[in-house]
């Protein structure tokens, strides 16, 4: 049985990607930062009849936590067959380039960028015992400097010095280290799930939660000849709704 560790599953986005990749068999570490939030989790997916999965405490801007998890996993698998790096922030808002403190900025780079980095290389030995393995970086539209510039686009007037850079830090990121795995068996890619309906902004998106979730899932399942150091976009009507970096 594949296994997948999903950070900050216990709700919206990762709570329907554990959702769904548990109903296609894989085994689904649930990871919250609060582990009883995640075992809340998990009790109401065990509800629904589906039995491979566990809670596991991670805060990914906590090292101490990361590698306890990481240590754990070890121990009972031995591997790690798909990573998604779903946890985030968006730090409050406005977010101004001209005023914001740059403390926000820390805190939202220090879940959404260094968190991103700190449970990935922490993980990469485990996923580098799996036959073909996957690391998915939940990513945003709104770090793409490309349709940034694009007056056309139609968020083109949400700018926020904190959360959007922050992703597009993290795509940088994501193509740096496809690059450096290009010769293995291990795919990596940004997955942009959309404007969705979730407490992250106020259940504000037109997505439908579980057809975000689905696309993130569906990019957490490619196999060895899957693409990698892409960047997909379940928001953006492109061909393979593939949008620009």
């Amino acid at each position: 049985m594949k296994t997948v560790l999903i950070t900050g599953a216990n709700k919206s986005i990762g709570f329907e990607t554990a959702r769904i990749l548990a109903q296609k068999g894989y085994y689904v570490y649930v990871g919250s930062r609060d582990l009883s939030k995640g075992q809340q989790a998990v009790e109401l997916l065990k509800a629904d009849g589906l039995t491979n999965l566990e809670a596991v405490q991670i805060d990914v801007t906590d090292k101490a936590s990361i590698t306890a998890a990481q240590n754990y996993i070890s121990q009972k698998d031995g591997r790690l067959d798909v990573l998604i790096n779903n946890a985030g922030i968006s730090g409050s808002m406005p977010q101004s380039a001209e005023s914001l403190d740059v403390a926000v900025i820390r805190e939202v780079y220090d879940t959404n960028f260094f968190g991103v980095i700190e449970v990935t290389q922490t993980f990469l030995p485990l996923l580098k015992q799996a036959d073909a393995a996957v690391i998915v970086n939940v990513s945003s539209g709104l770090g793409s400097l490309t349709l940034h510039i694009d007056p056309t686009w139609k968020y083109y007037p949400v700018k926020s010095a904190a959360y959007g850079t922050s992703k597009t830090a993290l795509n940088a990121y994501t193509i740096v280290l496809a690059y450096e795995l290009r010769e293995t068996t291990i795919r990596v890619n940004a997955i942009d799930p959309g404007y969705t309906a979730t407490d992250f902004n106020h259940h504000q998106g037109p997505l439908k939660v579980e057809d975000s979730a689905a696309f993130v899932a569906q990019y957490a399942t490619i196999g060895a000849d899957g693409p990698t150091g892409k960047f997909f976009s379940h928001d953006t009507e492109t061909p393979n709704n593939e949008s620009p970096w």
